[in-house]
């Protein structure tokens, strides 16, 4: 994935992308979701509420909330089938037709026989939405499970709810087996905000797009222009032939990961710049990079192949 789009036109907005509702199993009505967020300051989210029979498949029509400098994409968090576990398969579906055919899926609970979750994948990407693997540590996803979504653009490594609820938050190891494949995945970080519990405001993404709209950020989603964060900003990213230099808010650690154990770092005080050699990621086919604050928020890069770098 490139890194052109730190300094393209355009500017960043602040999104959360896994959100629910009084249309599932959330707290609050849609309206009033939308209102905390944007009093939060974030520029847009994407409500997506459990699309199963039990709350009538919903695909949630929240644009009487679009307000100046506020905008939401329609989408629904996607079930089907069971994954190896037995459980039912969870999917982010972010941009989703209101048309969407529904899946055999009454409620939480798996149905023999239904629509395989590879398929429901698929149809939602060619239906022109963003499809992400949701919360794989949560759900105990296996590297099968994981290795049979074919249509995913992301996986979601970072989820505040889970992170609250039960610390089984990250996907951090799912993401890194699909790249060691040749998997060409971006990550997200969200909220899966409820509001039943402390669940709001945790994780986001940061999408660079010339419009606040819902088009111009899904596509700007599909395209990978944005980063993911708890925290921290990231200014601007260069990818030289043997250093990458990253620009962002004050961190105590910038680090470069890739293929296995190899990394790069630097460390220092509110940090702003940082250079690093990428002579112990040599032969790595993908680096990601991670930045650090003093307080321990992170923000992260999505992957970038070596083969795009330059």
């Amino acid at each position: 994935m490139p890194t052109q789009f730190f300094t393209t036109a355009g500017k960043f907005y602040r999104g959360n992308l896994h959100t629910h509702s009084t249309r599932s199993d959330g707290a609050l009505d849609p309206e009033e979701v939308c209102r905390r967020y944007r009093a939060e300051g974030y520029d847009f989210i994407a409500l997506t509420d459990h699309f199963v029979g039990l709350f009538d498949f919903p695909i949630t029509d929240s644009t009487c909330c679009h307000r100046q400098g506020f905008t939401t994409i329609p989408g629904a968090e996607l079930h089907t089938g069971s994954m190896e576990n037995g459980h039912l398969w969870h999917l982010l579906a972010v941009g989703l037709p209101a048309d969407f055919t529904p899946p055999d899926a009454p409620g939480f609970r798996p149905v023999k026989g239904s629509e395989p979750a590879p398929h429901i994948a698929r149809r939602a990407r060619d239906a022109g939405a963003f499809v992400a693997i949701a919360h794989p540590h949560w759900s105990g996803l296996t590297e099968a499970d994981a290795r049979s979504i074919t249509a995913a653009h992301a996986v979601e490594i970072y989820n505040h709810g889970c992170v609250v609820d039960n610390d089984r938050g990250e996907g951090f190891l799912t993401l890194e087996h699909l790249l060691n494949e040749g998997r060409h995945l971006n990550l997200i970080a969200t909220d899966d905000a409820h509001f039943n519990t402390p669940d709001f405001f945790g994780g986001w993404v940061m999408v660079k797009a010339e419009e606040n709209t819902p088009e111009g950020l899904l596509e700007a989603l599909k395209q990978g222009a944005y980063y993911s964060s708890t925290g921290p900003e990231i200014h601007d990213i260069r990818i030289n032939k043997d250093s990458i230099e990253v620009d962002c808010t004050p961190a105590v650690n910038i680090l470069v990961q890739g293929c296995g154990s190899p990394m790069a770092k630097v460390r220092g005080e509110a940090m702003t710049t940082g250079k690093i050699s990428l002579e112990r990621l040599t032969g790595s086919p993908w680096i990601r990079i991670t930045i650090i604050d003093r307080v321990g928020k992170r923000a992260w890069s999505n992957p970038f192949w070596i083969d795009d770098r330059l």
